[in-house]
């Protein structure tokens, strides 16, 4: 069971979702209506509902990083907010759907699910932007924009204003808290570097004085 056959589910799930929420039958009502058995569903989700909801997260990855292909920002800034900027508008159609989800991930049961889905999204959202980095910074980068993301995506639910305009003026300025914040952090590494070796002053401290 490929690809293919999960989104067509998925496609058929995203009409009852508004409604229905996330559940066993709104999957296999989805699954019949797509043509797929039983057998063929649990194989593609099996872990029913959760697993639609990895899918749904999943399609928004990939929504996120197509219409990151055609995105010329030159500023690192400019490409990580049009990549939280894309992947909220391609769930814009799918909003209600989008808000059941994030119900079902706020359930304590789900919260390992909800920061699997979390991690990945904000590393294809770095990734898209161009980032590369393996070292320390993958880290930390990664944890700042899932904030930023999780503050925009909340206000962004409740957000009725025309073209969500009101979103991305927060949006822009959530990332610049993060601009500033991996600024700081840039300072105080090169400031760190101009400082005596506490080390190495401890060591002959400890040695004593030179005979």
């Amino acid at each position: 069971m490929g690809t293919d056959i999960r989104e067509q589910i998925l496609a058929e799930a995203l009409k009852d979702i508004p409604f229905q929420g996330f559940s066993d039958a709104v999957l296999m009502g989805a699954a019949e209506r797509a043509g797929a058995s039983r057998a063929q569903t649990r194989a593609a989700f099996p872990d029913g509902p959760a697993s639609l909801v990895e899918v749904f997260s999943h399609w928004a990855d990939r929504q996120m990083e197509t219409r990151m292909q055609s995105v010329d920002a030159a500023s690192v800034r400019g490409r990580v907010a049009r990549a939280v900027r894309a992947r909220l508008e391609a769930l814009a159609p799918h909003k209600e759907a989008t808000r059941r989800a994030a119900a079902f991930l706020a359930l304590p049961l789900n919260a390992p699910l909800a920061a699997k889905l979390m991690f990945r999204s904000v590393d294809a959202m770095w990734r898209a932007a161009g980032d590369r980095s393996s070292d320390f910074n993958y880290y930390t980068k990664r944890g700042l924009l899932a904030g930023v993301y999780a503050s925009t995506f909340v206000y962004w639910l409740s957000d009725f204003s025309e073209g969500h305009e009101a979103t991305w003026t927060f949006l822009d300025a959530r990332i610049g808290d993060v601009m500033n914040i991996q600024k700081m952090r840039s300072n105080l590494e090169r400031a760190a570097t101009k400082l005596p070796d506490l080390f190495g002053i401890l060591a002959k401290l400890r040695r004593g004085p030179a005979r």
